[in-house]
C-alpha cells in the first residue's frame, strides 16, 4: 500500500470514528480545547492569529475567534482561492463570514490578505494527528502549502479520542510542534504545561 493509500484508509477510519462520537463528548471536548488554547502563553502573546473555522464535526473554534477579536488581536481566517490554495484573510467580526468552499464559513473575497510571515500564531485543523505533531488533513493540500511558507508558532487541535500515533508521512508533511486536546498539550510529543 502506498503512503497515499494508507492516508485514504486512515481518513475512512477516522470518519467512521468521528461519526460515532457522542454529542456530549463533542461538546465537552470543544469547550475544553478552546479554554486550553486561550490559556496558552503563545496565543496570549500573539498580535496576529490565524485560525481555521471549525465546521461539521470539526472542533468548534468560535470561542477562539471571538476571544481574539475581543482582545484586539489581528485575526485572519482561511479563504480558499483555488483548489488546494488558501490565503489568510483578516476579519474584524464574525458577521463578515458566509458559506464558502465546502460550505465552511469564509471571509469575503475583498477582505485584506495577511502575509504569512505577518502571522504570530496559527491554530490548525486535522482529521487526526500524533502527539508528536504529525498531522493527517482532509487531503486537499491547503494546509500543507500554508505550512511550507509559515515559520511562526502553531498548534494542532485534535480530540483525544482521534489521536493516532501511526500517521503515514510523505516528504511534504511538516510536523507541528504543539498538539492540543481536551486532556493535554503536547510539545514535540511530550506532555507540556497548560497555561
Amino acid at each position: 500500500m502506498t503512503k497515499k493509500e494508507e492516508k485514504q484508509h486512515l481518513r475512512r477510519t477516522i470518519r467512521r470514528m468521528e461519526a460515532e462520537l457522542p454529542a456530549a463528548y463533542l461538546e465537552t471536548s470543544n469547550t475544553a480545547i478552546a479554554a486550553h488554547l486561550l490559556a496558552m502563553p503563545a496565543y496570549q502573546a500573539a498580535k496576529t492569529v490565524f485560525c481555521f473555522i471549525g465546521a461539521g464535526t470539526e472542533i468548534n473554534t468560535q470561542p477562539i475567534l471571538v476571544d481574539a477579536l475581543a482582545c484586539g488581536k489581528r485575526l485572519c481566517v482561511p479563504l480558499c482561492t483555488a483548489p488546494g490554495l488558501m490565503e489568510p484573510r483578516q476579519i474584524t467580526g464574525l458577521s463578515e463570514l458566509s458559506p464558502g468552499a465546502y460550505e465552511i464559513p469564509a471571509p469575503p473575497p475583498e477582505s485584506a490578505v495577511v502575509p504569512v510571515d505577518g502571522i504570530d500564531f496559527a491554530v490548525l485543523p486535522c482529521m487526526t494527528c500524533s502527539r508528536g505533531g504529525r498531522r493527517l488533513g482532509r487531503g486537499g493540500g491547503y494546509y500543507d502549502r500554508f505550512l511550507s511558507q509559515y515559520r511562526g508558532g502553531a498548534v494542532l487541535l485534535c480530540r483525544e479520542r482521534l489521536i493516532r500515533e501511526e500517521i503515514p508521512i510523505e516528504v511534504h508533511d511538516i510536523p507541528i510542534p504543539w498538539v492540543l486536546t481536551e486532556r493535554a498539550l503536547y510539545e514535540d510529543g511530550a506532555p507540556a504545561r497548560l497555561g
